[in-house]
């Protein structure tokens, strides 16, 4: 998948972009809508970022389990090559202390992931510091044709590039949850 982004300054347009996308075939899970303007957004009934998103929690979780994961190996072949496994204590000491380790970098990696921004939406922060909205949709390759016919149509939308979408198996879950919970 591919994630297109767009900027607005205008959210009855973003509105009719998403009806026009979601009356082409692409579903709701599939765009979102970035924005200071949080009320405003759910106002205009746009699918916006959940505020977890918007903080960069996952991204520095994975890399403190990196550095994590690495002090781990470095106990664990720390205390084989000094011979301490030898000892009485054996293996379980290290093995512990080096699951602590992990643990406590993955979470101290997400605890500093919530006080910055996502990765992802770093670029875009002096335009939603200036009021405006960040649009952006993740398409497979065979809709890119209706998302480039859509937002043609919309020449107030100013194309931002592209990046890194989110994996085809959570929007296809994404799709599945909803569809459960519209039916309970």
């Amino acid at each position: 998948m591919n994630r297109h982004y767009y900027i607005s300054d205008n959210l009855d347009e973003l509105e009719r972009v998403e009806q026009e996308l979601e009356a082409q075939g692409i579903s709701t899970e599939q765009i979102h809508v970035l924005s200071e303007q949080d009320a405003e957004v759910e106002h205009h009934h746009l699918h916006d970022v959940p505020s977890f998103m918007k903080q960069d929690v996952v991204h520095s979780g994975e890399i403190g389990a990196l550095i994590g994961l690495v002090l781990a190996a470095a106990v664990l072949l720390g205390a084989y090559w000094l011979g301490w496994t030898a000892s009485a204590a054996g293996w379980m000491p290290f093995i512990f202390l080096a699951i602590v380790l992990f643990g406590f970098c993955t979470w101290e990696g997400g605890f500093f992931g919530i006080q910055v921004p996502n990765a992802h939406f770093r670029r875009f922060r002096q335009y939603l510091k200036d009021g405006k909205h960040v649009f952006f949709v993740d398409v497979e390759p065979e809709q890119e044709p209706l998302l480039a016919q859509v937002v043609g149509h919309h020449p107030r939308l100013s194309d931002a590039g592209t990046g890194e979408a989110a994996p085809h198996w959570i929007v296809a879950w994404l799709q599945r949850w909803h569809q459960f919970k519209r039916t309970i």
